[in-house]
């Protein structure tokens, strides 16, 4: 795969891979490799078929180094003959667009896994917060640099990352722009697991073949309950939700203990 074709999207028995392939650009995230990661999504979200999406990268210590800064990061970046009349207003709009994808990966019912190998910074470590798993390999490293730049990490960095770590790990990362190892990651949440490197998308595959082992409805509920759970404080609207979502998938709760019980007699 050349360095300018800047990603590929293969498939292989229910599970779709997005590899980001930059070498000479540190594996940044063009709008090239944002549609593909559109594309990836909207297959999954679609067919039937597919039960699960990877997200990795190759060629480069980086997993990727960020946002591509050469180009605007968003899709409707306004007329550059009007946009100073109301600049606040464009730069909200675009910033937005870029910004759904990752909405989008929390909202499919189906599982997405990051998988990183290398230095992920940035927009990186933002789209990884948007992802349900992620796993790294034991040289791995995460870093949200744009605080020394003057600026946030705006795309998640701080709220998606601070829901997921906590505040104090939150601001270790957003606001002193200190890097997190993979051991460290792994405690703080940041990851689930750490992976041997030569045995690494062996073992991702290997977890998302366990999560296509669920039953699809039961999985997509579970995702879409935590993260309310997380949004949700009230412990008695999360007891309402608990009641709603258990009861959608009691039928085929009902079946499998059938299906158990009927295996334990033999």
């Amino acid at each position: 795969m050349s360095d300018e074709a800047h990603c590929s999207i293969t498939e292989d028995d229910g599970i779709i891979t997005v590899t980001t392939h930059r070498p000479r650009k540190l594996n940044a995230i063009s709008h090239e490799v944002t549609a593909a990661y559109w594309e990836a999504a909207n297959a999954l979200a679609d067919r039937d078929d597919l039960r699960c999406m990877v997200i990795t990268a190759t060629g480069s210590k980086y997993f990727t180094a960020g946002l591509d800064l050469s180009k605007p990061g968003g899709n409707r970046p306004g007329n550059p003959e009007t946009q100073h009349l109301h600049p606040g207003w464009n730069f909200r709009r675009n910033y937005r667009s870029h910004h759904l994808l990752y909405d989008e990966f929390e909202a499919i019912e189906k599982p997405i896994i990051m998988a990183v190998d290398g230095i992920c910074l940035g927009a990186g470590v933002e789209m990884a917060a948007s992802c349900d798993f992620r796993f790294c390999t034991p040289d791995s490293q995460f870093r949200l640099p744009e605080v020394q730049l003057g600026a946030i990490a705006g795309s998640g960095g701080t709220s998606r990352l601070t829901r997921l770590i906590g505040p104090a790990w939150g601001k270790w990362m957003a606001m002193a722009a200190m890097p997190v190892g993979a051991d460290q990651a792994k405690a703080i949440g940041l990851v689930q697991d750490v992976f041997p490197a030569e045995s690494f998308l062996d073992d991702v595959y290997a977890f998302c073949r366990h999560l296509m082992s669920i039953q699809a409805e039961a999985l997509g509920l579970a995702k879409l309950t935590v993260d309310m759970y997380t949004d949700v404080q009230d412990r008695t609207v999360q007891r309402h939700i608990d009641r709603l979502a258990v009861w959608s998938t009691f039928g085929e709760f009902e079946k499998s203990m059938k299906r158990f019980s009927k295996d334990a007699d033999t």
